[in-house]
């Protein structure tokens, strides 16, 4: 019987549509993994609506759901913690106090934290002292961070114009602590300006993974691509592989989900590419 991979994920959740754990939960089950989900807000849809409604959950009510979760006893199952959207700064100190008692439970669990801030044309949409708390505290404690480049160019305070620049960025990025940068979706001077690139760097290397634009965006694709490129590493261990196999899945769930009109990811639809993609693509390594 093998080893299922279980990851712990603590996220944002929306009723209608699919970010922060609405957008992991089912691909990553899909996927093959289990998936134990921690709700930091539960909201009827997204905040790039013009309304929408719910709760904030309070630092103590995501506590004592972690809490709870180790009262059974199982958190040494744990291989990942993976965090998104945290709703309020005191959240941000939970989550690290439950990525310090699942290492505890378990020593070789990894924590990949999606530090969700902003991004090009919106700017920052999380509460004041997150992205700070971001930036000065919770990427230390990460193994791996998926920054999308607006966020990337937050934690470093580097322009990310040029692929040398993002590498760069990238780099001073794992100065802080990450072993892995995954910069979710770049766009920059040297590229077709129809196609757009992931990129990610470790200590290995540096590789990118170039996809055709689709002509348009959806709200939680990152954090479809951030639970996806952490299952991926825990089953390969391989940077590049995972980056494709990434790039691949997301690209299969967009190509989908442009294809029915509508505006929020049809992960249903688009279940079969989750599982397996259609489309493959390289991962280029850079240096």
């Amino acid at each position: 019987m093998s080893v299922v991979t279980t990851i712990l994920s603590i996220q944002s959740s929306v009723a209608y549509g699919h970010v922060g754990n609405s957008a992991a939960t089912f691909p990553l089950m899909r996927m093959g993994v289990e998936v134990w989900p921690v709700l930091t807000v539960h909201f009827s849809n997204h905040t790039g609506y013009p309304h929408w409604r719910g709760p904030l959950l309070s630092a103590d009510d995501v506590a004592e759901v972690i809490r709870g979760i180790d009262e059974r006893g199982v958190l040494g199952r744990c291989d990942a913690v993976l965090s998104g959207y945290q709703g309020g700064d005191d959240v941000g100190a939970v989550i690290l106090d439950a990525v310090a008692l699942v290492r505890s439970r378990n020593p070789q669990a990894i924590y990949c934290c999606d530090p969700v801030l902003g991004d090009v044309g919106r700017g920052m949409y999380v509460r004041p002292g997150i992205p700070e708390l971001m930036r000065d505290r919770v990427i230390r404690e990460a193994q791996i961070i998926t920054p999308n480049q607006f966020e990337l160019e937050f934690l470093t305070g580097r322009s990310t114009t040029t692929m040398p620049e993002v590498l760069a960025a990238a780099d001073a990025a794992r100065t802080r602590g990450p072993e892995i940068v995954l910069v979710t979706s770049v766009v920059h001077t040297d590229a077709d300006p129809d196609t757009i690139d992931m990129v990610a760097v470790s200590g290995d290397g540096a590789w990118a993974v170039r996809t055709p634009l689709l002509g348009r965006t959806f709200t939680g694709a990152g954090d479809l691509t951030a639970a996806t490129f952490l299952a991926s590493y825990l089953r390969s261990g391989d940077v590049a592989d995972a980056v494709a196999r990434t790039a691949a899945v997301v690209y299969g769930v967009l190509a989908v989900t442009v294809a029915t009109g509508e505006s929020e990811l049809q992960l249903v639809a688009a279940q079969d590419e989750i599982a397996q993609p259609t489309r493959t693509f390289e991962a280029r390594k850079l240096r």
